[in-house]
Formats: C-alpha cells, sequence, structure tokens
C-alpha cells in the first residue's frame, strides 16, 4: 500500500506544530470542519487546506504550492475582546507554524500570505481571524508520496 502523499503529511505536520501552542491558550484544534464550530468550542483555531498549485515541472520533479489557511475563532467571553484573543490564538498558531520553515522537513519554506478580519454580531459577538500560509514543496511527478 502507498503512503500518504506529502501534501497530507505536510497538513499533519501543521496540525502537530500548531497543537502545543493552541492548547495552552486553552483553545480547541480543528481540520477542515463539516459543520460550524460550537460556542463551547470556542476559542478555536481552524487549519483548512485551499489550494494546491503547480509551479515549475522540471525533468520527473514538480514544485507544488499549497496554500492553508489558519483560522482563529473567539467570542466575547469578559475579561478580554474577542478580537484580542483570536489575535493572541493567531499570533501563537504563526510562531509555531514559521518557526520551523521546512514543516519537519517536508517543504521547501513556508511564506505567509494574507490576513483578514470578520467579526459577527450574532448572539454574542464572534471573531474569525483568518490567515493564508503559503508552504511548497516538491515531489516526483509520478508520485505524490515521494518528495523530489
Amino acid at each position: 500500500m502507498a503512503g500518504n502523499s506529502i501534501r497530507e503529511r505536510i497538513l499533519l505536520a501543521v496540525m502537530a506544530a500548531v497543537r502545543p501552542s493552541v492548547e495552552a491558550l486553552g483553545a480547541t484544534l480543528h481540520r477542515s470542519p463539516t459543520v460550524a464550530i460550537s460556542r463551547e468550542q470556542c476559542p478555536a483555531l481552524v487549519v483548512f487546506p485551499e489550494t494546491e498549485a503547480i509551479t515549475e515541472r522540471a525533468n520527473d520533479r514538480v514544485t507544488r504550492e499549497l496554500t492553508v489557511r489558519l483560522v482563529a475563532l473567539a467570542r466575547n467571553v469578559a475579561p478580554t475582546t474577542p478580537e484580542t484573543e483570536a489575535d493572541r490564538l493567531l499570533t501563537a498558531a504563526h510562531l509555531a507554524l514559521l518557526s520551523d520553515g521546512t514543516v519537519g522537513g517536508l517543504a521547501l519554506g513556508v511564506r505567509e500570505q494574507e490576513c483578514e478580519w470578520e467579526v459577527d454580531d450574532a448572539d454574542a459577538v464572534a471573531v474569525a481571524l483568518p490567515a493564508r500560509y503559503r508552504i511548497t514543496y516538491r515531489t516526483l511527478a509520478n508520485d505524490i508520496s515521494i518528495q523530489g
């Protein structure tokens, strides 16, 4: 049976990298949830793989760019504001992710792309603070489970 793709191994490594700092802040960690994160699960950090593009082909090697979105979720809980809580969570995740620019030796590099703010005044103020990162890696053209 073939091993996991380098992409999947990178996603698992991202989860493992951010988990200690997320949990140290009392937050939960989720990957690509199919249902909304509940109030009880907040604060939370959610990891979403968004896109992957092939940027270069050289002989039997393919360079790929995987875009991963980290979303810090927080609700209005005293004594901090949800914006402050979400920022603290995303700051910790950013530090954890970028402390090893090779994602455990699987990637050529990690680059921060953008950040945006979403505030919702539903039954209580909720903040979603998404940040995108581009992870560049290389595989063989005919086997995405082998580094190139």
